[in-house]
């Protein structure tokens, strides 16, 4: 039998990198949380299933969304041999409702660091996402997903170091030292500097905000003949 699952992500400044999980309502693991999915209807696309498992058990819609691995050990599901494809996908928490339904008891965020004891196999599916994402943030703008339209060059960096530091800790790589990260952002050519400024209370010194040109991003990649390098 096969299945889907989702790995949603969302990202806030104030508290990092999250993953959004349900609480199941039903056996086996009844009243774990897990990440978001079910069985694959006859008849029905894999992008399909997991768009309409990600609605009836949270609620929301996703715009990117990505395939990342199938999962087939025979004993990952106590009830029977099922096959489950993965997939990840990025969202800004703020824009969506959660709503849990189904055989979703309830649905809510939580910080990836630390996170254990899911459902299944989820455990290991949630870490090769957060491995995925971290890879493909070096050579792909997946990241702005999870920016608003417009933002301070701090946010970008914030949300840089928020994922890769999940797994290395204060070895941070070198490209995201504060001074290298900018000047290498900045020589790709893929941020559109604005004349708009963020000001923030009690600081004497408003931050430019910046917006990613995905024209001039497309045109990088045809050039180079790949996607950015970090």
């Amino acid at each position: 039998m096969l299945t889907v699952d989702a790995v949603v992500f969302g990202y806030t400044k104030e508290k990092g990198i999250s993953v959004l999980l349900v609480k199941r309502k039903y056996p086996p693991f009844q009243g774990k949380w897990a990440l978001p999915g079910g069985f694959v209807d006859e008849g029905e696309s894999l992008e399909d299933a997991v768009a309409r498992e990600l609605k009836e058990e949270t609620g929301i819609e996703v715009g990117y969304m990505e395939q990342l691995y199938t999962f087939g050990k025979p004993d990952r599901d106590p009830r029977k041999h099922i096959v489950a494809v993965a997939y990840f996908a990025l969202v800004r928490p703020e824009t969506v409702t959660l709503v849990a339904d189904t055989d979703a008891e309830e649905a809510a965020w939580f910080p990836v660091e630390g996170l254990q004891d899911l459902a299944f196999d989820h455990d290991a599916i949630l870490q090769m996402a957060i491995e995925r994402v971290r890879n493909k943030l070096t050579y792909e703008p997946i990241g702005f997903e999870l920016l608003e339209e417009k933002f301070p060059f701090s946010d970008l960096e914030h949300l840089y170091t928020s994922l890769i530091a999940l797994e290395t800790g204060e070895n941070l790589p070198k490209f995201m030292e504060r001074r290298n990260f900018k000047k290498k952002f900045m020589s790709l050519g893929i941020l559109e500097e604005l004349d708009d400024y963020l000001h923030y209370p009690g600081s004497g010194r408003p931050a430019r905000l910046y917006r990613f040109n995905e024209k001039a991003y497309y045109a990088y990649k045809k050039r180079k003949g790949m996607g950015f390098e970090l």
